[in-house]
């Protein structure tokens, strides 16, 4: 979706961004995990988003399997995008670049709130360390190959800075 593949990129991030790095893809997503948007319609009056960007956006979802095309319950029978699990599962990524807009793009304080439905209490996003608990200062995170890092890509980075 970005209009460039990261073919040359081994991160996990970038990979995501080809599925949710547009600039309405979050937008669209937020609307239907938090504000129950399902319809074509709802999507395009809500969110003012050009009609062809919306049709793309969500065929796009629907391939990348963040959302299901259901048949539309009432008699019109207009279709309703439904979040799948896949798609749950970026509420947290939507919840933390939320509290980033909280903080340094809200002077008027947070327009949204996320709130646990079971108690009502606000809801963060934090980064846990499974021996230390919360990390509170995000320079304390460090990046290191995983599992997934292709040895050639390791021997390719280490070569480079060799030279």
């Amino acid at each position: 979706m970005l209009g460039k593949t990261y073919d040359s990129e081994v991160c996990s991030m970038a990979r995501a961004l080809e599925i949710v790095g547009e600039r309405w893809s979050l937008l669209i997503l937020r609307d239907a995990l938090f504000a129950g948007s399902s319809r074509f319609g709802e999507f395009q009056r809500t969110l003012g988003i050009a009609t062809n960007v919306l049709s793309a956006r969500l065929e796009g979802f629907v391939a990348a399997g963040l959302m299901e095309r259901r048949a539309g319950a009432d008699q019109a029978g207009a279709p309703e995008y439904v979040v799948t699990a896949k798609g749950r599962d970026l509420v947290p990524a939507i919840v933390a670049l939320t509290q980033w807009g909280d903080r340094w793009a809200a002077p008027d304080g947070p327009p949204i709130e996320y709130q646990h439905a079971t108690c009502g209490e606000p809801v963060t996003s934090q980064l846990h360390c499974a021996e230390c608990g919360v990390v509170d200062d995000p320079a304390e995170v460090q990046a290191r190959p995983g599992a997934g890092m292709p040895a050639e890509f390791l021997a390719h980075r280490r070569a480079l800075r060799r030279r």
